[in-house]
């Protein structure tokens, strides 16, 4: 079955860096367009970041653009958030989502996603 799975969460301090990883499994991976969407305690999942299946086109967040990149390995099954400037506010639960053809920035669209990964960013 398709396993989309997340790592590379933790805590750091306001300013620091993180990279997140999505591994995929079970599913023709370099088909599949893949996002990365936060959910803080007591707020809904939002969009961050995607990125289509050839990586010529992404997408982001105003609140993340010019900190994070969204980047894939095809060869690898993999996707990556490169979060740099990390604010307080990023604190969150991070998952990878997938889906066919384009990415978008509402998560009922996606029909396959991670257990999630928890980034803490201490001020």
């Amino acid at each position: 079955q398709v396993q989309l799975v997340e790592s590379g969460g933790g805590l750091v301090q306001a300013g620091g860096s993180l990279r997140l990883s999505c591994a995929a499994s079970g599913l023709i991976f370099s088909t599949y367009a893949v996002a990365w969407f936060r959910q803080a305690p007591g707020k809904e999942r939002e969009f961050v970041a995607g990125i289509s299946w050839s990586s010529s086109s992404t997408g982001y967040a105003d609140s993340v653009k010019g900190r994070f990149t969204i980047s894939r390995d095809n060869a690898k099954n993999t996707v990556y958030l490169q979060m740099n400037s990390l604010k307080p506010e990023d604190t969150a639960v991070y998952y990878c989502a997938a889906r066919g053809i384009a990415t978008t920035s509402h998560p009922n669209q996606y029909p396959y996603w991670g257990q999630g990964t928890q980034v803490t960013v201490s001020s």
